[in-house]
């Protein structure tokens, strides 16, 4: 299945349906009088979120969607039926924007969560609801009100707890697959990952946590460079940021200083998260090396850095801990 985080769609609700002109014709009734039902009401077009969906690929596929018209009245005082709901299923944390993908509507941060967000049109009245004294025998009917419609944007953040952020090649992709269930594309050049992944993370019966790893960021990623900074919108509603950083490369210091630069031009908020601060691929420096890495990045970012080998195992389940008790804290906050 493929991915998709961004959709435009058209909605429309249902019309009223018409009231109706009708008269009593009863043998042995003389002027038996109007009788004319009203129109049934239009169908509602709802939002529902559910676990069982993680994209918007649907949405490229079907973009207009409109709920049905409610039935005309009929004789003898009969109302028309009301169309039935339509109810539009998206993944959980989705957001809904005005076409002007500023203004927010809805945000699906639950599942199960439900919003009526367009209501159907009310059903015009039959005569039956014009007879008065003066008037017994109306001919009006009214036609049933109009359904609202409305282009909107579709934005999906998915909801992980944890999120990977980092340099293309940093080893996030051979992370998430090592510590989840997740088999993400792993190769030696950069730009492999052109999507987010999730996967979960157990580290007991009753401890897990999700993960989320986007695409590499590179230095201008938030003028749209390289893939740009879009996809870090999935990880603003994570509790922790775990900060890959590829210590075979070198450079670590500037590695770290380019993310920060494009988590702060991007804003939501990431720089104010939690971060842990992590030289990869230990297996592949040396002692020395990593020690004047460690202290010269650790002097940089005022932080605590932590030495792993994604491949090799080495220092990932001191990690996951340490990952663990952030996202403990911050769930009872």
């Amino acid at each position: 299945m493929k991915f998709l985080d961004q959709a435009k769609i058209f909605l429309k609700s249902g019309d009223g349906g018409n009231g109706v002109v009708a008269f009593r014709r009863e043998k042995f009734i003389e002027l038996g009088g109007p009788d004319g039902g009203d129109g049934g009401r239009g169908g509602d077009i709802v939002f529902e979120s559910v676990q069982n969906l993680n994209t918007l690929i649907d949405f490229r596929y079907t973009q207009h969607f409109k709920a049905k018209k409610g039935d005309n009245g009929s004789g003898a005082d009969r109302t028309g039926a009301g169309a039935p709901t339509l109810v539009i299923k998206v993944p959980i944390g989705t957001q809904i924007f005005d076409d002007d993908r500023e203004t927010m509507l809805a945000d699906f941060d639950k599942p199960g969560m439900r919003v009526v967000f367009l209501k159907g049109g009310d059903g015009g009245f039959g005569n039956a609801r014009f007879k008065s004294a003066t008037n017994r025998a109306p001919r009006r009917a009214d036609p049933g009100w109009p359904g609202e419609e409305r282009w909107v944007w579709l934005r999906l953040k998915l909801i992980a707890d944890a999120g990977l952020v980092g340099q293309p090649n940093a080893g996030k992709s051979t992370f998430l697959k090592v510590v989840s269930g997740a088999n993400p594309k792993i190769a030696d050049y950069p730009f492999t990952t052109l999507h987010p992944q999730l996967g979960v993370v157990r580290l007991s019966m009753s401890e897990e946590f999700v993960l989320a790893d986007i695409p590499g960021l590179i230095e201008g990623a938030h003028e749209g460079t390289g893939l740009g900074d879009r996809f870090l919108g999935h990880i603003e509603r994570c509790a922790v940021l775990i900060h890959l950083i590829d210590g075979a490369a070198g450079n670590v210091v500037n590695a770290w200083r380019t993310i920060r630069t494009e988590l702060e031009a991007y804003g939501g908020g990431l720089v104010d998260k939690p971060e842990i601060i992590v030289l990869n691929k230990l297996d592949a420096m040396t002692p020395r090396e990593f020690s004047s890495r460690r202290a010269a990045l650790a002097k940089a970012s005022g932080a605590t850095v932590v030495g792993i080998s994604a491949v090799a195992g080495m220092g990932v389940k001191e990690l996951l801990r340490t990952v663990q008790n952030v996202i403990h804290e911050a769930r009872k906050e």
